[in-house]
């Protein structure tokens, strides 16, 4: 018998009256924050390599949850990268050039925070790029993360989804906080006015890029704290998948230098290398 499709997600589908209470919040992101680096060192010993695709609503919570994850890795083999607008260098190449550039060696992993979905998103709802070629965008977004794919890459992409009413009232919580200020820019209110039509774009895109091998995971993010242990649990998932997250044992080099100037226990050095007896 075949297994049932994926279903593709949908905003509506979203349930957004999740919340979690703080104690239980912070007992279980720090389970999350070790697991993760657990699975950077598996990278790091094993050279695999991971993407992550951070999108969603302006104010949805991309920000903080790349926080909490990048406290627990180690960034000299996590990069993130903030994607805005393309400088004119790229505007003059294909879109994808200044992705394909940002992605991580083996054994890294890089989070991009906005990303190539640029192209079905806010250049087709503000009309930015010709409808032929944002069209021809939801083919070679598939190709590409298939390349990556097959190349042994990782990938996981992310939406946060909040309700018009909670960005508003983030928005106004930026606007009180000196140290949020810098966030809020008149744009984010003009896009309001595109409500319909990005939640439409969404949607598509949804339909159209969410594939068995690279699937979309919507997040529900009007509760922060609970959006950030959804999307940094399902990230641990995705990346840590037929991952051995056993810890490294030391060379027998290491071990044999450490017995001469440490004082260890016996039975640490022999668990160490790999003797039960």
């Amino acid at each position: 018998m075949s297994a049932k499709p994926r279903s593709k997600p949908r905003l509506a589908d979203a349930d957004m009256s999740r919340k979690i209470g703080k104690a239980a919040y912070l007992k279980k992101l720090a389970a999350l924050q070790r697991r993760m680096a657990q699975i950077q060192h598996a990278y790091l010993r094993g050279g695999a390599s991971g993407v992550i695709v951070f999108e969603g609503w302006d104010a949805a919570g991309k920000g903080g949850t790349i926080r909490r994850l990048s406290a627990a890795l180690d960034p000299r083999s996590f990069k993130v990268w903030p994607i805005g607008a393309p400088r004119n260098y790229y505007i003059q190449r294909h879109y994808l050039l200044r992705f394909m550039e940002r992605l991580p060696p083996a054994g890294a992993i890089s989070a991009f925070d906005r990303s190539w979905y640029g192209r079905v998103l806010v250049e087709r709802v503000e009309g930015l790029t010709p409808e032929h070629r944002w069209q021809a965008a939801y083919r070679e977004i598939n190709e590409f993360e298939r390349l990556l794919i097959d190349d042994g890459v990782r990938v996981v992409k992310l939406f946060f989804h909040v309700t018009p009413e909670e960005q508003l009232a983030r928005f106004e919580e930026r606007l009180r906080n000196p140290m949020k200020r810098w966030k809020l820019t008149y744009e984010d209110f003009r896009n309001r006015d595109r409500w319909d039509d990005y939640a439409a774009a969404i949607d598509e895109m949804f339909a159209r890029t969410s594939t068995k091998a690279a699937p979309w995971h919507l997040v529900p993010a009007n509760d922060k704290k609970s959006a950030r242990l959804d999307a940094i649990g399902h990230i641990a998932d995705r990346l840590g998948k037929g991952v051995d997250l056993a810890s490294e044992k030391p060379h027998d080099g290491v071990l044999d230098a450490a017995e001469k100037y440490l004082d260890l226990d016996d039975d640490l050095v022999a668990s160490l290398r790999g003797r039960t007896e």
